[in-house]
């Protein structure tokens, strides 16, 4: 199992960034999101510039605590936006926020929104270029969705978002935080997802276990309660709720509602 290294992740972010610049000439950014409820195309964008900034600042000066994000959580004024005048912003913050994170190195100690735990290198550098590279590639996925046109992600990348989804998502602060995902848990309760259309080097198999005290998953090819199998990428956006379980090309086998319960309970991004 190989993760996308930490240089890989800053070029994802720009390359992601770019990719996301050319849907959008052109488009009619006013187009609602779907998978953003409220947000137009030009408003997710908005909101996605604004989060380069805003991680570039925390990198840059080693922030030892949050810093103001109100800016592009309350998107309500960005309402007309111009694809010219808004693509080249958007890829300045991305270059930015790739530059400020090379220079400081993937162990750079700063605040994260999360605790150091398994894979997630929380209190890092390397937290914010794994995060930004698939907080971009989503958000690319929900634009070029919303206008129509065909998404499409190199699968390393949809690979490593599939770990770092279920890395998050398995947090134990999360019981803290949201006391009905205990309900999760139970006996027999596994989730296994198998990814059709990658190489069997890729181990494109992932185990979620809720049989123990704590929400834990692996790569692995076992038999679960409920499997769902599809190419890889639609994997990704079923997990991220972009796309419903229930898709062309993608098989449910088991117990359904499993799943159900799982998807309504459990998410990040």
């Amino acid at each position: 199992m190989t993760l996308l290294s930490f240089d890989r992740r800053c070029s994802e972010i720009v390359a992601q960034t770019r990719l996301l610049r050319g849907s959008i000439e052109g488009a009619d950014l006013t187009r609602p999101v779907p998978s953003c409820p409220g947000w137009s195309v030009g408003q997710l964008l908005r909101h996605l510039g604004g989060t380069h900034r805003w991680a570039e600042e925390i990198v840059r000066t080693r922030a030892p605590e949050a810093l103001p994000d109100q800016h592009f959580r309350d998107l309500s004024r960005y309402v007309d936006e111009d694809p010219a005048e808004l693509a080249p912003w958007l890829v300045e913050g991305a270059e930015l926020l790739a530059g400020t994170l090379r220079a400081a190195g993937p162990d750079a100690e700063l605040w994260t929104p999360v605790p150091d735990f398994g894979q997630i290198a929380g209190g890092r550098a390397d937290f914010y270029a794994r995060r930004f590279t698939h907080e971009t590639a989503i958000h690319r996925a929900d634009a070029t969705l919303a206008l129509g046109a065909e998404y499409t992600l190199d699968q390393e990348v949809a690979l490593d978002a599939f770990d770092e989804w279920l890395a998050l998502g398995s947090l134990p602060m999360h019981f803290e935080i949201h006391p009905w995902m205990r309900e999760l848990l139970g006996p027999g309760r596994t989730l296994h997802f198998h990814a059709t259309d990658t190489a069997p080097e890729m181990a494109a198999e992932w185990v979620v276990d809720l049989t123990g005290d704590a929400i834990t998953w692996r790569r692995a090819h076992e038999k679960a309660a409920v499997a769902v199998r599809g190419p890889l990428t639609d994997l990704l956006l079923i997990i991220y709720k972009r796309r419903p379980a229930r898709s062309a090309g993608v098989e449910i086998l088991g117990d359904e509602k499993l799943l159900d319960f799982w998807l309504e309970r459990v998410s990040f991004g």
